[in-house]
C-alpha cells in the first residue's frame, strides 16, 4: 500500500506539500459525514493518489463521493470553494459578512461614506453592538491561492485612523468608533496578522482567529451561502445574487424567488429540503 506521508501534493498557490490525511479526515467529517462515510471516501482518495496531485483532485474527488451520499454533505464541504463563487465583485460577500454578523447580534449598514480628517472613505460594513461601533472592510478574493499580506491591514488602519479621528471629535457622534476590522475570505500571512495585533486590528479570515474563523462561525450559526448548493444552477445562483439573496436560509421562508425562477414543484422540493437539511444539521 501507498504511504501517503510520502506523497506530494500541489496546492492552489502552486506550493507544494506532503499529502495529511488528516486534515482530508478533518475536512470531511466538517460536512457531517458518518465515520462510515469518511473511511470510505478516505479508501478511495487514499487508492487513487499519485505524486503531484493537486489539491483540486482530491477535493473534486472526495466532493463527488460525498454528493452520491447525500447532497447537503456535499454542500457542507464545498463551503470554501461556495464563498469564492460570491465572486466576481466584492459585493455579494460584503453583504454576507453583513448577514452574518446580524445573526450573531450586531445592527449593521453596507456601504457607508463616512468623512475623514483628511478625506472621505467608502466604509463595507459599521457594526453596532453592546455600544460599541467597528468599522469594518472586506477584502475579497475571487481566486484560490491568494492570501492577504501586510499591505492590506496597513492600508486599512491608515483608513481606519482617519475616520476615527474626525468622528471622534464629531459632537453629534456620541459613540466612539471602537475598533477598525479586516474581514478577507482567504488567509493572512504571518506578517499580516503580527502588524493586526500590534496595531488592534481585528482580523477575521476563513481559519483565523483559531476556531472562530469564517468556516467555524458559519457552521456554527448554519448560515451558508446560496453558492454551497449542488441542486441550483450557476444562472439561477447568479440570478438569487443579483436580487440580495445570499442565505440558503432565505429561501426557506420565502420561496418567491424559486417560483420567479420557473423552477418545478418536484425540483423546488428538492432545493428546499437540500437547504433545511443543510441549516438544520
Amino acid at each position: 500500500m501507498i504511504q501517503t506521508n510520502t506523497i506530494d501534493i500541489i496546492k492552489s498557490s502552486g506550493e507544494k506539500v506532503k499529502f495529511s490525511l488528516d486534515k482530508l479526515k478533518t475536512s470531511i467529517k466538517r460536512s457531517g459525514a458518518d465515520q462510515q462515510t469518511v473511511n470510505q471516501i478516505i479508501d478511495n482518495v487514499r487508492d487513487e493518489l499519485y505524486q503531484g496531485i493537486s489539491t483540486k483532485e482530491i477535493y473534486n474527488r472526495a466532493f463527488s463521493l460525498l454528493k452520491k451520499k447525500k447532497s447537503y454533505l456535499a454542500s457542507k464541504y464545498k463551503l470554501k470553494k461556495a464563498i469564492y463563487e460570491l465572486g466576481p465583485t466584492g459585493f455579494p460577500f460584503e453583504r454576507f459578512i453583513g448577514v452574518l454578523l446580524k445573526y450573531s447580534g450586531y445592527k449593521t449598514e453596507i456601504d457607508i461614506v463616512l468623512q475623514g480628517q483628511c478625506v472621505t472613505h467608502e466604509i463595507d460594513i459599521i457594526a453596532h453592538k453592546n455600544n460599541e461601533i467597528y468599522a469594518i472592510e472586506c477584502k475579497f478574493h475571487n481566486e484560490e491561492g491568494l492570501n492577504c499580506n501586510v499591505k492590506i491591514p496597513l492600508y486599512i488602519n491608515s483608513r481606519y485612523n482617519d475616520v476615527k479621528a474626525f468622528w471622534n471629535l464629531t459632537a453629534k457622534n456620541k459613540s466612539t468608533l471602537t475598533k477598525g476590522w479586516v474581514v478577507t475570505n482567504t488567509r493572512f500571512t504571518d506578517a499580516a496578522i503580527q502588524y493586526g495585533n500590534c496595531v488592534n486590528l481585528y482580523l477575521l479570515s476563513w481559519d483565523y482567529p483559531k476556531n472562530d474563523g469564517l468556516k467555524d462561525r458559519i457552521d456554527r450559526l448554519g448560515l451558508y451561502p446560496i453558492t454551497v448548493s449542488t441542486l441550483l444552477t450557476k444562472r439561477e445562483k447568479q440570478f438569487l445574487l443579483s436580487r440580495d439573496v445570499v442565505l440558503c436560509r432565505e429561501l426557506i421562508g420565502d420561496v418567491f424567488y424559486l417560483d420567479h425562477l420557473g423552477i418545478s414543484e418536484t425540483r423546488k422540493e428538492k432545493i428546499l429540503n437540500e437547504i433545511k437539511m443543510l441549516c438544520n444539521h
